[in-house]
C-alpha cells in the first residue's frame, strides 16, 4: 500500500494500491476493448432503479474472457493491466496459437509466466481443472455453475473459495462468505485466488475520490422528511423510533434475510453463510 504525507485534512489517512510495482502496461489492448454509454443507475425509461450512481471517470470496457473455452492450449502471460470494471487486475495472454485474450489475473503469476485449460493440467496456479479433478482442500477461482458455462463465482480481488468435498457428483465449496454449496463436478475452475488482495484496505481519504468512482452522496434517513423516509421527521435530531431498521421503502434491513424460501438453487445450498459479529 502507498501511504501519504498529511499535507492536507483528506491526505492525512488516504492510501492507494504501488500500481507501479504490479501493473506492467498503462494501456490496454485496443482490439480487445470497447466503448459504451452510462446509465447513471437509470432504466430505460429514464428512472433512477439504482440509487447513488453518476458522474464519475471516463471508463473503457475490456473484453474479459471468462469461458476459457481455448482448452488444452498453453498461453503465455504478456502485461498485468489495470480494469476499471472490477476490482481484481487483468491479464493480456497469449495463446500458443497467436491468439490474445484478457483473463483475471490469478494473485501468484507475473508476465512470462504460463497456464494451461486442460483436464490434464499440473495443479498450479492459474491452471484449469474440472472440479472433479482437483483434490479437497484446493484454493480455486472463476467457478463455473453449469459446465462450460463461463465461470460466474469467485472472481472479486483477494478472492478465494475452498473445495471441502467430492460426492455423489458434487463438489462442495466454501465460498468467501463462508456459505457451502454444491456444483456439479464436471464444471471448471482456476486454481489459486484473484490477484490485487490489498483492494479492501484501500481508504479514498476524502469525498471527491468516491465521486471519481461514479458514487455519489447517500443521505440519512433521519435527515429527511417523514414523506421521504420512515425515520424522517421530527424536531431536532431524532432516533429512527421504530424496532427494527428499515430501507426508503420499509422493507428490513441489517440481518433480515432476502432469500426467497422457493429459490431455486436452495436444493445445492450445503450450509448457509457465516454470521459476521458486528463491533
Amino acid at each position: 500500500m502507498k501511504k501519504y504525507n498529511p499535507i492536507t485534512p483528506s491526505r492525512r489517512h488516504m492510501s492507494t494500491i504501488s500500481y507501479r510495482s504490479v501493473l506492467t502496461a498503462s494501456e490496454p489492448h485496443k482490439a480487445l476493448t470497447k466503448g459504451g454509454t452510462k446509465r447513471a443507475g437509470r432504466n430505460s425509461d429514464g428512472r433512477i432503479t439504482v440509487r447513488h450512481k453518476g458522474g464519475g471517470h471516463k471508463r473503457l470496457h475490456r473484453l474479459i474472457d471468462f469461458t476459457y473455452d481455448k482448452k488444452n492450449i498453453p498461453a503465455k502471460i504478456e502485461t498485468i493491466e489495470y480494469d476499471p470494471y472490477r476490482s481484481g487486475f487483468i491479464a493480456l495472454v497469449c495463446y500458443a496459437d497467436g491468439e490474445r485474450r484478457y483473463v483475471l489475473a490469478p494473485k501468484s503469476l507475473k508476465v512470462g509466466d504460463t497456464f494451461l485449460i486442460s483436464e490434464n493440467a499440473e495443479l498450479k496456479a492459474g491452471n484449469r481443472l474440472p472440479l472433479k479433478l482437483i483434490p479437497v482442500g484446493t484454493f480455486i477461482f472463476n467457478i463455473e455453475l453449469q459446465p462450460n458455462n463461463g465461470a460466474k463465482l469467485v472472481r472479486g480481488a483477494g478472492n478465494y473459495a475452498e473445495l471441502v468435498a467430492n460426492d455423489s457428483g458434487y463438489a462442495h465449496i466454501k465460498m468467501p462468505s463462508g456459505e457451502v454449496r454444491k456444483i456439479i463436478d464436471s464444471a471448471w475452475a482456476s486454481i489459486g485466488e484473484v490477484s490485487n488482495a490489498e483492494h479492501k484496505l484501500v481508504n479514498f481519504g476524502k469525498a471527491g475520490r468516491t465521486r471519481w468512482k461514479g458514487v455519489r452522496p447517500t443521505v440519512r434517513g433521519s435527515a429527511m422528511n417523514p414523506v421521504d423516509h420512515p425515520f424522517g421527521g421530527g424536531e431536532g435530531r431524532q432516533g429512527a423510533g421504530m424496532r427494527r431498521p428499515k430501507n426508503l421503502w420499509g422493507r428490513g434491513i441489517r440481518g433480515v434475510k432476502t432469500r426467497r424460501p422457493k429459490k431455486y438453487s436452495n436444493i445445492f445450498i450445503v450450509s448457509r453463510r457465516t454470521k459476521k459479529k458486528r463491533t
